[in-house]
C-alpha cells in the first residue's frame, strides 16, 4: 500500500506541477509524507480512511466494502420512512463526491480519496434481495418497485385519520388563538406549522403576549434540545408548538389533537402533497384529533392530501362501525423521553451548605479539595463529573470574600453565620436548559415584536 501511495503521489504532483498549482503541490507533499512516515511508523494516521484503496487493493472506482457486505445469501430489508431514506442513499454519494473534488483540486487529498465514499444508488440495488417499504407517502420510487402494496390504515385503538377543515387567512391568528384556548381547558397540546425561523419566531412572541404557553422549535435548536422540549409538550409544561419542518415524520404525540397550517396555499417542498399528509398524521394519534389549514384557496396539493386523508378516513370509520370498536385515544408514557435527557426527577443536584462557625479558610479549603477532584475527574476522562464539581466548587468560591473583604480585620469579618449558609442548585430539568432558552417564547435578540399577518 504504501508503494502504490508514493506512486499515486509523484503522478499527481507531476500534474499539479504542470498546472502551475505549486502551493497545491507543496501542502499535498508535505501531508501524503507526513501520512506515509506515520502508517509506516504506527500503522496508522489520523484520516487513514481517504487512503483505504490502497489498503484493500481495490481498483480506481470500484464500489468500497460496506456493512451489507456482511449479509451473506437471501436476507430481507426494511426501510423505514422509505420517502425520505432512500433520496438520502442517492444523495450521499453526489454529496461526499463534491466535498472530495475540492480537497483533491486544493492539494488536501490524493486522487484516491475520492474512492473512500457511499454508495451509489445503483450500487445499494445491487446488494439488497428482498425490501420493505414502510411510509405512510411513499414515493413514486417505490410503488414502481413494489410487486405487491399492502395498505396498514387500521389502527389497534380504532383511530381515524382526523378531519380536516380549510379556514381563510383573514382573521387566521385571532381564530387559532380561539382554538388553542379550547384545547389548553381539555388538557391537550396544539402543534402550529409555518413556512420560515422568523414566522416562527414572531408568532410564538405574539402567542406569548396573548397569555398562551408556547415555545418554538426549528433547524437552529439544537438536537437534544429537541428532545427536551418534545418532553416539555407532553408533560404539560406549556400549550402549543411552533414549528416549521421538524413537526413530521416519527413525532408520536398523543396528547396533541389540534394541528394548524398556516399558509397552506403556499407551493413549495413545506406544502407539498406529502409535507401536508405528514403534518396530517401528527393529530391521528388523539380521538379529538383535527387539522385546520389556513389558506384562500385550495392548492392541487391541499386537493390530494385531504382527498387520501378522507379516504383512509372512510374506511377506518367503516370499519369501526363494523366490528363495533370505540376509538380510543393512544396513552404512552413520558418515561422513555425522560431517561433520555436524564430529567426523570427534578432533583437537587448537589447541595452547598456551609455549617455554623466556618472560616474563610476553612471553605478555601473545601473549595481546594473539590478543584483538585475536578482536574482528576477530567484526567480520568468523566467530564460529566468534572463538570459538576467545577459547578459545585464555583458555588462555594462564592461564600468566600471579596478582595475588598480579605484585607480586614479578622474579627471585623468574622465567621460564616451562626446559623450556617446554604445553597442549592437544581438540575437542568427544571427549565434552566437550553432548550428553555431556544424555545421560551421571549427571543433573547431584543428584536422588534411583530404580529403575524391577521
Amino acid at each position: 500500500a504504501l508503494e502504490t501511495i508514493e506512486a499515486e503521489l509523484e503522478e499527481q504532483l507531476a500534474w499539479l506541477n504542470s498546472q502551475g498549482k505549486l502551493l497545491e503541490a507543496q501542502r499535498l507533499e508535505m501531508r501524503t509524507r507526513h501520512d506515509l512516515e506515520m502508517i509506516a511508523e504506527v500503522g496508522s494516521c489520523n484520516g487513514i480512511e481517504n487512503y483505504s484503496r490502497h489498503l484493500t487493493g481495490r481498483a480506481p472506482g470500484e464500489a468500497p466494502a460496506t456493512l451489507l457486505d456482511y449479509f451473506h445469501g437471501d436476507f430481507l430489508l426494511f426501510i423505514d420512512e422509505s420517502h425520505v431514506s432512500v433520496p438520502q442513499v442517492g444523495a450521499m454519494f453526489g454529496g461526499d463526491r463534491s466535498r472530495k473534488l475540492n480537497l483533491v483540486e486544493h492539494g488536501f487529498r490524493l486522487p484516491s480519496a475520492i474512492d473512500n465514499r457511499p454508495l451509489t444508488l445503483g450500487e445499494f440495488e445491487k446488494r439488497i434481495n428482498q425490501v420493505i417499504y414502510v411510509s405512510a407517502t411513499p414515493a413514486q420510487y417505490e410503488l414502481t418497485r413494489a410487486e405487491q402494496v399492502c395498505e396498514q390504515i387500521i389502527r389497534p385503538t380504532g383511530l381515524v385519520d382526523p378531519a380536516v377543515e380549510v379556514r381563510p387567512v383573514q382573521g387566521q391568528i385571532d381564530d387559532l388563538i380561539a382554538e388553542i384556548r379550547v384545547r389548553a381547558e381539555r388538557n391537550e397540546r396544539v402543534l402550529v406549522t409555518t413556512l420560515t425561523k422568523k414566522m416562527a419566531e414572531d408568532l410564538t412572541d405574539y402567542l406569548d403576549e396573548s397569555g398562551i404557553r408556547v415555545r418554538y422549535m426549528h433547524s437552529e435548536v439544537e438536537t437534544l434540545d429537541r428532545v427536551i422540549i418534545i418532553r416539555d409538550l407532553r408533560l404539560g409544561k406549556f400549550d402549543v408548538l411552533v414549528g416549521i419542518n421538524l413537526l413530521r415524520e416519527g413525532l408520536d404525540l398523543p396528547e396533541v389533537s389540534l394541528v394548524a397550517i398556516l399558509d397552506a396555499d403556499r407551493e413549495g417542498f413545506l406544502r407539498s402533497e406529502t409535507s401536508l399528509i405528514q403534518t396530517i398524521g401528527r393529530a391521528a394519534r388523539n380521538v379529538q384529533g383535527l387539522v385546520i389549514m389556513y389558506a384562500d384557496h385550495i392548492t392541487d396539493s391541499m386537493r390530494k392530501a385531504i382527498s387520501e386523508t378522507e379516504r383512509r378516513r372512510r374506511k377506518q370509520t367503516d370499519f369501526n362501525a363494523k366490528h363495533g370498536i370505540t376509538p380510543e385515544s393512544i396513552h404512552k408514557e413520558v418515561r422513555a423521553i425522560i431517561q433520555a435527557t436524564e430529567a426523570s426527577e427534578e432533583k437537587v443536584a448537589y447541595e452547598v451548605t456551609s455549617k455554623p462557625g466556618m472560616t474563610w479558610e476553612e471553605i478555601q479549603v473545601v473549595a481546594n479539595r473539590l478543584e483538585e477532584e475536578m482536574l482528576a475527574a477530567a484526567k480520568d476522562l468523566d467530564f460529566e463529573r468534572a463538570a459538576k464539581l467545577r459547578d459545585e466548587m464555583l458555588e462555594w468560591q462564592k461564600l468566600l470574600p471579596s478582595t475588598d473583604e480579605k484585607i480586614r480585620p479578622a474579627a471585623a469579618r468574622g465567621t460564616v453565620g451562626t446559623t450556617g449558609t446554604r445553597m442549592t442548585r437544581a438540575s437542568s430539568a427544571g427549565g434552566a436548559t437550553s432548550a428553555g432558552r431556544a424555545g421560551r417564547a421571549t427571543s433573547a435578540r431584543g428584536r422588534k415584536k411583530s404580529g403575524p399577518r391577521q
